[in-house]
Protein backbone atom coordinates (compact mmCIF):
# COMPACT_ATOMS: atom_id res chain seq x y z
CA UNK A 1 0.00 0.00 0.00
CA UNK A 2 1.50 3.29 -0.75
CA UNK A 3 0.35 7.04 0.16
CA UNK A 4 1.31 8.78 3.05
CA UNK A 5 -0.96 9.31 5.37
CA UNK A 6 -2.30 5.35 4.69
CA UNK A 7 -5.76 6.44 5.78
CA UNK A 8 -6.75 5.97 9.60
CA UNK A 9 -8.15 9.77 9.80
CA UNK A 10 -9.60 8.68 6.11
CA UNK A 11 -12.76 7.85 8.00
CA UNK A 12 -13.64 10.88 9.60
CA UNK A 13 -12.24 13.29 6.89
CA UNK A 14 -14.17 13.65 3.96
CA UNK A 15 -12.23 14.03 0.17
CA UNK A 16 -14.09 16.15 -2.33
CA UNK A 17 -13.51 13.84 -4.89
CA UNK A 18 -12.49 9.88 -4.77
CA UNK A 19 -11.22 8.31 -8.39
CA UNK A 20 -11.86 4.46 -8.34
CA UNK A 21 -9.24 3.02 -10.87
CA UNK A 22 -5.85 4.50 -11.67
CA UNK A 23 -5.79 3.31 -15.81
CA UNK A 24 -6.10 6.80 -18.25
CA UNK A 25 -9.64 7.61 -17.07
CA UNK A 26 -8.66 7.58 -13.67
CA UNK A 27 -5.39 9.20 -13.75
CA UNK A 28 -6.87 11.80 -15.97
CA UNK A 29 -10.05 12.58 -14.17
CA UNK A 30 -7.93 12.94 -10.30
CA UNK A 31 -5.74 15.22 -12.59
CA UNK A 32 -8.26 17.15 -13.33
CA UNK A 33 -9.90 17.40 -10.39
CA UNK A 34 -6.71 17.57 -8.19
CA UNK A 35 -5.45 20.76 -10.54
CA UNK A 36 -8.56 22.64 -9.59
CA UNK A 37 -7.01 22.59 -6.22
CA UNK A 38 -9.48 19.64 -4.51
CA UNK A 39 -8.84 17.42 -1.95
CA UNK A 40 -8.44 14.16 -4.30
CA UNK A 41 -7.52 10.55 -3.64
CA UNK A 42 -6.92 7.99 -6.10
CA UNK A 43 -7.84 4.23 -5.19
CA UNK A 44 -6.14 1.45 -6.94
CA UNK A 45 -6.50 -2.80 -6.03
CA UNK A 46 -3.61 -3.65 -8.64
CA UNK A 47 0.45 -2.32 -7.08
CA UNK A 48 1.51 -0.26 -9.88
CA UNK A 49 2.85 -0.70 -12.74
CA UNK A 50 0.83 -3.25 -13.94
CA UNK A 51 0.22 -5.16 -17.12
CA UNK A 52 -2.77 -4.56 -19.22
CA UNK A 53 -3.90 -5.71 -21.95
CA UNK A 54 -3.75 -3.34 -24.69
CA UNK A 55 -2.27 -2.75 -28.40
CA UNK A 56 -0.71 0.72 -26.76
CA UNK A 57 -1.88 3.05 -29.83
CA UNK A 58 -1.43 6.59 -28.81
CA UNK A 59 -3.44 8.28 -31.95
CA UNK A 60 -4.03 12.35 -32.51
CA UNK A 61 -7.10 12.73 -29.61
CA UNK A 62 -5.17 10.89 -27.13
CA UNK A 63 -1.97 13.38 -27.52
CA UNK A 64 -4.42 15.94 -27.31
CA UNK A 65 -6.23 14.75 -23.93
CA UNK A 66 -2.57 14.48 -21.84
CA UNK A 67 -1.45 16.38 -19.05
CA UNK A 68 0.29 19.49 -20.20
CA UNK A 69 3.93 18.70 -20.21
CA UNK A 70 3.62 15.43 -20.34
CA UNK A 71 6.19 13.34 -22.81
CA UNK A 72 4.80 10.08 -23.65
CA UNK A 73 7.24 7.32 -23.06
CA UNK A 74 6.93 6.34 -27.23
CA UNK A 75 8.39 2.57 -28.15
CA UNK A 76 8.12 3.54 -31.63
CA UNK A 77 6.98 6.15 -34.00
CA UNK A 78 4.69 4.52 -36.85
CA UNK A 79 4.84 6.04 -40.32
CA UNK A 80 3.89 3.00 -42.64
CA UNK A 81 0.71 0.38 -42.20
CA UNK A 82 0.48 -2.61 -44.37
CA UNK A 83 -3.37 -3.73 -44.58
CA UNK A 84 -4.38 -7.05 -45.34
CA UNK A 85 -7.58 -9.15 -45.28
CA UNK A 86 -7.55 -12.19 -43.83
CA UNK A 87 -3.67 -12.63 -44.64
CA UNK A 88 -4.19 -11.69 -48.59
CA UNK A 89 -4.12 -9.03 -50.67
CA UNK A 90 -1.33 -6.91 -48.31
CA UNK A 91 -0.59 -3.33 -49.39
CA UNK A 92 1.37 -0.86 -47.32
CA UNK A 93 0.33 3.06 -47.49
CA UNK A 94 3.38 5.48 -46.04
CA UNK A 95 3.10 8.81 -44.34
CA UNK A 96 6.20 11.54 -44.19
CA UNK A 97 4.62 12.37 -40.85
CA UNK A 98 4.03 10.07 -37.94
CA UNK A 99 0.62 8.69 -38.00
CA UNK A 100 0.56 7.32 -34.39
CA UNK A 101 2.68 6.16 -31.26
CA UNK A 102 3.38 3.12 -29.67
CA UNK A 103 3.73 2.66 -25.74
CA UNK A 104 3.75 -0.05 -23.39
CA UNK A 105 0.70 0.44 -20.87
CA UNK A 106 2.50 -0.28 -17.52
CA UNK A 107 5.03 3.24 -18.40
CA UNK A 108 2.00 4.77 -19.62
CA UNK A 109 -0.31 4.48 -16.66
CA UNK A 110 2.45 5.17 -14.28
CA UNK A 111 3.48 8.32 -16.02
CA UNK A 112 0.29 9.71 -15.96
CA UNK A 113 -0.55 8.84 -12.07
CA UNK A 114 2.52 10.66 -11.51
CA UNK A 115 1.21 13.21 -13.11
CA UNK A 116 -2.07 13.20 -10.88
CA UNK A 117 -0.17 13.30 -7.73
CA UNK A 118 1.94 16.00 -8.46
CA UNK A 119 -0.74 17.89 -9.19
CA UNK A 120 -2.01 16.88 -5.86
CA UNK A 121 -4.05 13.92 -5.71
CA UNK A 122 -2.93 11.31 -3.31
CA UNK A 123 -2.43 7.51 -4.15
CA UNK A 124 -3.54 4.82 -2.65
CA UNK A 125 -2.59 1.19 -4.16
CA UNK A 126 -3.85 -2.67 -3.27
CA UNK A 127 -7.29 -1.21 -2.13
CA UNK A 128 -10.25 -3.11 -3.37
CA UNK A 129 -13.28 -1.04 -3.56
CA UNK A 130 -16.46 -3.34 -2.91
CA UNK A 131 -19.32 -0.97 -3.42
CA UNK A 132 -20.66 2.75 -2.91
CA UNK A 133 -22.78 3.69 -0.55
CA UNK A 134 -25.18 7.52 -0.91
CA UNK A 135 -27.78 6.31 1.49
CA UNK A 136 -27.58 4.57 4.81
CA UNK A 137 -25.63 4.32 8.17
CA UNK A 138 -22.47 4.82 6.24
CA UNK A 139 -23.53 7.86 4.93
CA UNK A 140 -23.31 11.19 7.56
CA UNK A 141 -25.44 13.42 4.89
CA UNK A 142 -26.82 13.90 1.40
CA UNK A 143 -24.14 16.05 0.36
CA UNK A 144 -21.54 12.23 1.06
CA UNK A 145 -20.55 9.27 -0.33
CA UNK A 146 -19.16 6.42 1.16
CA UNK A 147 -16.89 4.01 -0.90
CA UNK A 148 -16.75 0.88 1.33
CA UNK A 149 -13.24 -1.01 0.78
CA UNK A 150 -12.38 -4.32 0.74
CA UNK A 151 -11.89 -5.21 4.92
CA UNK A 152 -14.45 -3.36 5.59
CA UNK A 153 -12.86 0.22 5.67
CA UNK A 154 -15.13 3.43 5.03
CA UNK A 155 -13.89 6.69 2.51
CA UNK A 156 -16.18 9.70 2.40
CA UNK A 157 -16.10 11.73 -0.43
CA UNK A 158 -18.27 14.64 -1.99
CA UNK A 159 -18.06 12.85 -5.46
CA UNK A 160 -16.84 9.81 -6.79
CA UNK A 161 -15.57 8.90 -10.65
CA UNK A 162 -15.76 4.94 -11.48
CA UNK A 163 -12.57 4.33 -13.45
CA UNK A 164 -12.10 0.70 -12.90
CA UNK A 165 -12.64 -0.82 -15.85
CA UNK A 166 -14.71 -2.66 -18.51
CA UNK A 167 -16.02 -5.34 -15.15
CA UNK A 168 -16.86 -2.11 -13.33
CA UNK A 169 -18.28 -2.31 -9.87
CA UNK A 170 -19.32 1.57 -10.07
CA UNK A 171 -20.90 0.59 -13.51
CA UNK A 172 -23.26 -1.74 -11.77
CA UNK A 173 -23.70 1.24 -9.13
CA UNK A 174 -24.99 3.46 -12.03
CA UNK A 175 -26.14 0.94 -14.12
CA UNK A 176 -24.30 1.31 -16.86
CA UNK A 177 -25.65 -0.74 -19.94
CA UNK A 178 -23.68 -2.12 -22.51
CA UNK A 179 -25.11 -3.50 -25.87
CA UNK A 180 -21.41 -4.55 -27.21
CA UNK A 181 -18.70 -6.64 -25.85
CA UNK A 182 -16.00 -8.28 -27.69
CA UNK A 183 -13.12 -10.90 -26.77
CA UNK A 184 -9.28 -9.40 -27.53
CA UNK A 185 -6.71 -11.88 -27.23
CA UNK A 186 -2.90 -10.59 -27.39
CA UNK A 187 0.27 -12.07 -27.12
CA UNK A 188 3.73 -9.98 -26.48
CA UNK A 189 6.22 -11.47 -28.49
CA UNK A 190 10.18 -10.82 -27.75
CA UNK A 191 11.94 -11.33 -30.89
CA UNK A 192 15.62 -11.13 -32.53
CA UNK A 193 17.20 -7.93 -33.91
CA UNK A 194 16.43 -8.88 -37.68
CA UNK A 195 12.89 -9.02 -37.10
CA UNK A 196 12.59 -6.08 -35.05
CA UNK A 197 13.82 -4.21 -37.34
CA UNK A 198 11.97 -5.52 -40.12
CA UNK A 199 8.96 -4.23 -38.33
CA UNK A 200 10.40 -0.63 -37.11
CA UNK A 201 8.44 2.43 -37.44
CA UNK A 202 5.20 -0.36 -39.46
CA UNK A 203 1.78 -1.44 -38.48
CA UNK A 204 -0.53 -4.41 -39.68
CA UNK A 205 -4.01 -4.21 -39.24
CA UNK A 206 -5.40 -7.52 -41.15
CA UNK A 207 -9.50 -7.84 -41.52
CA UNK A 208 -9.76 -10.88 -40.06
CA UNK A 209 -12.01 -13.67 -41.01
CA UNK A 210 -15.15 -13.83 -37.76
CA UNK A 211 -17.39 -10.68 -38.58
CA UNK A 212 -16.08 -7.88 -37.35
CA UNK A 213 -12.95 -9.05 -36.68
CA UNK A 214 -9.36 -7.87 -37.32
CA UNK A 215 -5.62 -8.72 -36.12
CA UNK A 216 -3.00 -6.03 -35.66
CA UNK A 217 1.09 -6.21 -34.98
CA UNK A 218 2.27 -3.31 -33.36
CA UNK A 219 6.08 -3.40 -32.79
CA UNK A 220 7.61 -1.81 -29.49
CA UNK A 221 11.47 -2.47 -29.82
CA UNK A 222 12.46 -5.77 -29.10
CA UNK A 223 8.67 -6.85 -28.93
CA UNK A 224 6.02 -7.33 -30.88
CA UNK A 225 2.40 -6.97 -29.70
CA UNK A 226 0.17 -9.38 -32.07
CA UNK A 227 -3.43 -9.44 -30.72
CA UNK A 228 -6.75 -10.07 -32.65
CA UNK A 229 -10.57 -8.82 -31.23
CA UNK A 230 -13.89 -10.53 -32.24
CA UNK A 231 -17.32 -10.72 -31.01
CA UNK A 232 -17.42 -12.47 -27.32
CA UNK A 233 -19.16 -15.48 -27.90
CA UNK A 234 -16.36 -16.98 -30.52
CA UNK A 235 -13.49 -17.60 -27.77
CA UNK A 236 -12.72 -20.85 -29.76
CA UNK A 237 -12.66 -19.04 -33.28
CA UNK A 238 -10.72 -16.15 -31.57
CA UNK A 239 -8.05 -17.74 -30.63
CA UNK A 240 -7.72 -20.29 -33.41
CA UNK A 241 -7.39 -16.59 -35.81
CA UNK A 242 -4.81 -15.41 -33.22
CA UNK A 243 -2.77 -19.09 -33.92
CA UNK A 244 -3.26 -18.88 -37.75
CA UNK A 245 -2.54 -14.98 -37.00
CA UNK A 246 0.93 -15.31 -35.65
CA UNK A 247 1.90 -18.41 -37.76
CA UNK A 248 1.23 -16.19 -40.99
CA UNK A 249 3.60 -13.55 -40.18
CA UNK A 250 6.42 -16.52 -38.95
CA UNK A 251 6.35 -15.85 -35.23
CA UNK A 252 5.22 -19.39 -34.30
CA UNK A 253 8.83 -20.27 -32.86
CA UNK A 254 9.21 -17.21 -30.24
CA UNK A 255 8.02 -17.39 -26.96
CA UNK A 256 5.27 -15.07 -26.12
CA UNK A 257 6.61 -13.24 -22.87
CA UNK A 258 3.02 -12.25 -21.49
CA UNK A 259 -0.17 -13.61 -23.49
CA UNK A 260 -3.79 -12.53 -22.40
CA UNK A 261 -7.07 -11.79 -22.73
CA UNK A 262 -9.89 -9.03 -22.25
CA UNK A 263 -13.07 -8.29 -22.80
CA UNK A 264 -14.06 -4.78 -24.07
CA UNK A 265 -17.82 -3.11 -23.57
CA UNK A 266 -19.54 -0.82 -25.09
CA UNK A 267 -22.75 1.22 -23.84
CA UNK A 268 -25.61 1.30 -25.03
CA UNK A 269 -27.11 4.60 -26.32
CA UNK A 270 -29.49 5.27 -23.14
CA UNK A 271 -26.89 3.68 -20.71
CA UNK A 272 -26.26 6.36 -17.65
CA UNK A 273 -23.14 8.10 -17.17
CA UNK A 274 -23.76 8.72 -13.53
CA UNK A 275 -26.12 7.98 -10.49
CA UNK A 276 -26.41 10.63 -7.68
CA UNK A 277 -23.07 12.27 -7.06
CA UNK A 278 -21.13 9.24 -8.72
CA UNK A 279 -20.03 9.49 -12.53
CA UNK A 280 -18.30 7.13 -14.69
CA UNK A 281 -15.78 7.34 -17.33
CA UNK A 282 -13.61 5.43 -19.71
CA UNK A 283 -14.34 1.50 -19.81
CA UNK A 284 -16.31 1.99 -17.12
CA UNK A 285 -18.77 3.67 -18.75
CA UNK A 286 -18.66 1.50 -21.96
CA UNK A 287 -16.85 4.45 -23.88
CA UNK A 288 -15.20 3.18 -26.50
CA UNK A 289 -14.85 3.12 -30.21
CA UNK A 290 -17.39 0.73 -31.19
CA UNK A 291 -15.40 -0.22 -34.69
CA UNK A 292 -11.70 -0.35 -34.01
CA UNK A 293 -12.93 -0.87 -30.22
CA UNK A 294 -9.89 2.30 -29.43
CA UNK A 295 -10.17 3.16 -25.66
CA UNK A 296 -7.49 4.91 -25.02
CA UNK A 297 -8.35 8.42 -25.92
CA UNK A 298 -12.36 8.00 -24.75
CA UNK A 299 -10.84 7.10 -21.44
CA UNK A 300 -8.53 10.42 -21.35
CA UNK A 301 -11.24 12.59 -22.47
CA UNK A 302 -13.89 11.08 -20.58
CA UNK A 303 -11.46 11.06 -17.47
CA UNK A 304 -11.03 14.59 -18.04
CA UNK A 305 -14.53 15.70 -17.79
CA UNK A 306 -15.35 13.41 -15.31
CA UNK A 307 -12.77 15.04 -13.06
CA UNK A 308 -14.05 18.31 -13.92
CA UNK A 309 -17.23 17.64 -13.47
CA UNK A 310 -17.26 15.74 -10.07
CA UNK A 311 -15.17 18.82 -8.83
CA UNK A 312 -18.60 20.98 -9.77
CA UNK A 313 -20.87 18.17 -8.16
CA UNK A 314 -18.32 17.82 -5.00
CA UNK A 315 -19.63 21.48 -4.68
CA UNK A 316 -23.16 20.88 -4.80
CA UNK A 317 -24.99 21.65 -1.64
CA UNK A 318 -28.43 19.93 -2.43
CA UNK A 319 -29.06 16.84 -4.88
CA UNK A 320 -31.05 18.68 -7.49
CA UNK A 321 -27.69 20.82 -8.00
CA UNK A 322 -25.64 17.41 -8.04
CA UNK A 323 -28.30 16.29 -10.66
CA UNK A 324 -27.90 19.47 -12.77
CA UNK A 325 -24.00 18.97 -12.86
CA UNK A 326 -23.97 15.45 -13.21
CA UNK A 327 -26.48 15.82 -16.24
CA UNK A 328 -23.77 18.34 -17.68
CA UNK A 329 -21.33 16.04 -17.51
CA UNK A 330 -23.67 13.16 -19.42
CA UNK A 331 -24.78 15.95 -22.16
CA UNK A 332 -20.73 16.65 -22.82
CA UNK A 333 -19.90 12.87 -23.07
CA UNK A 334 -22.52 12.83 -25.79
CA UNK A 335 -22.14 15.83 -27.71
CA UNK A 336 -18.50 14.32 -28.01
CA UNK A 337 -17.92 10.67 -27.66
CA UNK A 338 -21.19 10.17 -28.01
CA UNK A 339 -21.29 11.34 -31.86
CA UNK A 340 -17.65 9.70 -32.43
CA UNK A 341 -19.73 6.31 -31.40
CA UNK A 342 -22.39 6.55 -32.86
CA UNK A 343 -20.29 7.05 -36.31
CA UNK A 344 -18.34 4.21 -35.61
CA UNK A 345 -20.98 1.28 -34.62
CA UNK A 346 -22.47 2.44 -38.26
CA UNK A 347 -19.23 1.43 -39.41
CA UNK A 348 -19.07 -1.47 -37.91
CA UNK A 349 -22.14 -2.29 -39.00
CA UNK A 350 -21.20 -1.94 -42.34
CA UNK A 351 -17.61 -3.85 -41.72
CA UNK A 352 -19.11 -7.23 -40.68
CA UNK A 353 -20.93 -7.62 -43.79
CA UNK A 354 -18.64 -6.32 -45.89
CA UNK A 355 -14.66 -6.05 -44.93
CA UNK A 356 -13.33 -6.51 -48.39
CA UNK A 357 -14.78 -2.77 -49.18
CA UNK A 358 -13.10 -1.35 -46.23
CA UNK A 359 -9.73 -3.26 -46.97
CA UNK A 360 -10.33 -1.87 -51.16
CA UNK A 361 -10.85 1.20 -50.45
CA UNK A 362 -7.72 2.21 -47.74
CA UNK A 363 -5.40 0.11 -49.99
CA UNK A 364 -7.09 1.89 -53.00
CA UNK A 365 -8.93 5.19 -52.78
CA UNK A 366 -6.99 7.97 -51.69
CA UNK A 367 -9.60 9.65 -49.59
CA UNK A 368 -10.01 6.81 -47.90
CA UNK A 369 -6.49 6.32 -46.99
CA UNK A 370 -6.41 10.03 -45.95
CA UNK A 371 -9.54 10.11 -43.91
CA UNK A 372 -7.51 7.10 -41.94
CA UNK A 373 -4.45 9.20 -41.58
CA UNK A 374 -6.38 12.38 -40.34
CA UNK A 375 -8.03 10.95 -37.69
CA UNK A 376 -5.19 8.74 -36.31
CA UNK A 377 -2.68 11.77 -36.20
CA UNK A 378 -5.30 14.01 -34.60
CA UNK A 379 -6.76 16.76 -37.59
CA UNK A 380 -10.15 15.19 -37.43
CA UNK A 381 -12.29 12.85 -36.21
CA UNK A 382 -15.01 9.97 -37.83
CA UNK A 383 -17.79 12.16 -36.97
CA UNK A 384 -16.78 15.43 -38.74
CA UNK A 385 -15.43 13.40 -41.53
CA UNK A 386 -18.99 11.87 -41.87
CA UNK A 387 -20.60 15.57 -40.99
CA UNK A 388 -18.20 17.46 -43.17
CA UNK A 389 -17.61 15.10 -46.22
CA UNK A 390 -21.20 14.51 -48.77
CA UNK A 391 -19.61 11.97 -50.34
CA UNK A 392 -18.76 10.02 -46.67
CA UNK A 393 -22.18 11.13 -45.45
CA UNK A 394 -23.72 9.23 -48.46
CA UNK A 395 -22.09 6.58 -48.85
CA UNK A 396 -22.17 5.56 -45.56
CA UNK A 397 -26.05 6.00 -45.54
CA UNK A 398 -26.20 3.96 -48.75
CA UNK A 399 -24.29 1.22 -47.29
CA UNK A 400 -26.28 1.64 -43.87
CA UNK A 401 -29.28 0.55 -46.35
CA UNK A 402 -27.83 -1.81 -48.36
CA UNK A 403 -29.77 -5.35 -47.29
CA UNK A 404 -27.28 -8.14 -45.40
CA UNK A 405 -28.55 -10.13 -48.38
CA UNK A 406 -27.35 -8.21 -51.06
CA UNK A 407 -23.74 -7.93 -49.68
CA UNK A 408 -23.42 -11.89 -49.28
CA UNK A 409 -23.37 -12.12 -52.86
CA UNK A 410 -20.87 -9.32 -52.97
CA UNK A 411 -17.44 -11.33 -53.33
CA UNK A 412 -16.31 -7.55 -51.93
CA UNK A 413 -17.81 -8.70 -48.50
CA UNK A 414 -15.75 -12.23 -48.41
Amino acid sequence: MSGENSSADDVQRVWDVVVVGAGPAGASAAYAAAVAGRRVLLLEKAELPRYKTCGGGIIGPSRDALPPGFELPLRDRVHAVTFSHNGRFARTRRSKQMLFGLINRPEFDQQLVEHAQKAGAELRTGVTVQRVEQHGSAVPDRRTVAVVLQGGETVLARAVVGADGSASRIGAHVGVKLDQVDLGLEAEIPVPEPVADDWRGRVLIDWGPLPGSYGWVFPKGDTLTVGVISARGEGAATKRYLEDFIARLGLSGFEPAVSSGHLTRCRADDSPLSRGRVLVCGDAAGLLEPWTREGISYALRSGRLAGEWAVRVAEAHDAVDARRQALNYAFAVKAGLGVEMSVGKRLLAVFEKRPGLFHAALTGFRPAWKAFRDITRGSTSLADIVRTHPVAHRALSALDRRPAAASAQDPAGS
